[in-house]
């Protein structure tokens, strides 16, 4: 702990990691697991495109349908993700906040202005290509064009996570993708919509969710919740791929908490641009630009 804390961070703000916690610098507390200690736990289960939790005394299973989660499981194999790994830590990381350390292949992007800058963009990297090409390969993604590519690495040394948030609309498109590389984790769905949450008796056989994980929630099912009530875990499996879209993109704000972080956790997340920037848009000849420089795939980390 020492040697951690004998270095620098990126943190700002409210921001923090195991590095500037308590020292004199920056006297502050970690807040992101905070944020939703207090709500119930669903788990999202794949198979049924819902989230569950038990109930207790029963032992029954309920939960509500969450929409715009899919998951691919194994979308690389072992040894394609250890080549994967190995040309990512051939570039140079930075350090960002929260405790993460990244790389961007991208445009420089100034969100609150909408201004965008090409000068520093070269393109995604070599190493991406079979990624990209397999993605069109998926039903239902043909159409996705990967525009931008964000590294991201987790380690519980430096108490990494990323408090809840939406990612840009402005630029980025409606689908995010992640995949997840070395270790297994967990999205965090939180929302601020407070509407009625009516409760449903699972009746699939079979279906088991993660005991170490969820917690039962003690109140008669009949109860009224509301969608603000709970938080959705999402499994993050090594070498799966995962897409948000719809609800869980727009009405759900996603996190990595820190205490899903077990091991070294690698993400590569992948974009596609709105419609301001496609065909018929307004700024369809930026985007034009944009995805030319992207699929050269000759692209270095932009610092």
């Amino acid at each position: 702990m020492d040697e951690v804390k004998s270095k620098s961070c990126a943190c700002k703000g409210c921001r923090t990691c195991i590095v500037c916690e308590g020292t004199n610098e920056r006297n502050v507390k970690n807040q992101a697991d905070d944020l939703v200690k207090n709500l119930h736990e669903m788990e999202y289960l794949p198979s049924i495109k819902m989230c569950v939790s038990q109930l207790e005394p029963n032992q029954e299973l309920v939960g509500f349908s969450f929409l715009g989660v899919a998951v691919f499981p194994d979308f690389i194999s072992e040894s394609e993700e250890k080549d994967l790994v190995n040309a990512i830590n051939s570039g140079q990381w930075k350090d960002s906040q929260s405790g993460r350390r990244k790389q961007d292949f991208g445009p420089k992007v100034n969100f609150k202005r909408k201004k965008v800058k090409l000068a520093s963009f070269t393109g995604l990297p070599k190493y991406s290509k079979c990624v990209v090409e397999r993605i069109k390969s998926l039903d239902g993604l043909e159409s996705f064009e990967t525009v931008e590519q964000c590294n991201l690495e987790y380690d519980p040394n430096r108490g990494s996570s990323i408090d809840p948030h939406f990612d840009d609309e402005w630029l980025w498109g409606e689908r995010l993708l992640s995949l997840n590389l070395l270790a297994d984790s967990w999205f965090t769905m939180t929302t601020d919509d407070s509407a009625e949450c009516q409760l449903s008796v699972i009746k699939t056989p079979g279906l088991q969710i993660s005991s170490t994980l969820t917690k039962q929630l003690n109140m008669d099912k009949h109860d009224k919740f509301h969608m603000n009530d709970f938080q959705v875990k999402i499994p993050l499996k090594r070498r799966s791929l995962v897409m948000l879209s719809g609800d869980a993109r727009f009405k759900w704000k996603h996190s990595i908490q820190r205490q899903d972080i077990k091991s070294k956790r690698m993400c590569c997340t992948l974009r596609e641009l709105s419609p301001e920037f496609l065909t018929g848009g307004k700024q369809e000849h930026l985007g034009r630009q944009l995805l030319e420089i992207a699929s050269t795939f000759s692209g270095e980390v932009v610092l």
